[in-house]
């Protein structure tokens, strides 16, 4: 969800629409104030905003001008839909003109959409020995390829235990091929490093879903 951004207003110049830079100003500010509406669910309304003056921006985003609380609730109740305040820290504070319960609804659908398309990447892990055998290999590859295919990082490491430590050659050569049969689906983000007794890789899937 967006945060709330306090963006000071440019001077408009004298009469409403003032010279054209500031046209231009006011329009890059009410564009703005658009992609950033309402920054959280938690807002002051209606009657509820008692600030002397505001800026009123209207339902279609246009710039109604600066107009005291009790006319700027007038005008929301005449066309049956709320004054909401959108930037209370801008001076004057700015509120926008809306129907607030259908904005909460669409903020709330959008949120769940995002979380429903949302993807979790996890990181699974293979652990192996330097002396594992081809069935046990092949499964640990498949695996892997499974998890990989799924959109996961894969941790794939290699323990070494008692006078293992002196061949660490033959655990990085079984990293590699490894690496290798999986090339279709991952690439191996660094190549095999020893930390302690393991030695260890991550490979990444090429084509995330």
């Amino acid at each position: 969800m967006c945060k709330e951004v306090n963006i000071p207003f440019p001077s408009l110049g004298s009469g409403f629409y003032g010279n054209c830079a500031d046209a231009l100003a006011s329009a890059f500010f009410i564009e703005l104030m658009e992609v950033l509406t309402i920054a959280k669910l938690d807002h002051q309304l209606n009657e509820e905003i008692r600030d002397k003056e505001l800026r009123i921006i209207g339902e279609d985003g246009a710039q109604l001008g600066i107009m005291s609380g009790a006319q700027a609730n007038q005008l929301a109740e005449e066309q049956g839909l709320d004054l909401v305040k959108i930037s209370p820290n801008a001076v004057p504070p700015v509120c926008k003109i809306m129907d607030y319960s259908k904005f909460c609804f669409d903020q709330k659908k959008r949120e769940k959409e995002a979380r429903k398309n949302q993807r979790v990447v996890e990181i699974k892990e293979i652990r192996m020995s330097p002396s594992i055998d081809t069935n046990d290999l092949n499964t640990k590859i498949k695996a892997a390829q499974k998890f990989l295919a799924d959109g996961n990082r894969v941790k794939v490491s290699v323990r070494f235990r008692g006078r293992e430590m002196a061949h660490t050659n033959i655990g990085e050569k079984l990293l590699l091929q490894f690496a290798e049969q999986c090339s279709e689906v991952a690439s191996m983000e660094k190549n095999p490093k020893l930390d302690g007794r393991f030695m260890a890789m991550f490979l990444s899937p090429k084509n995330s879903k």
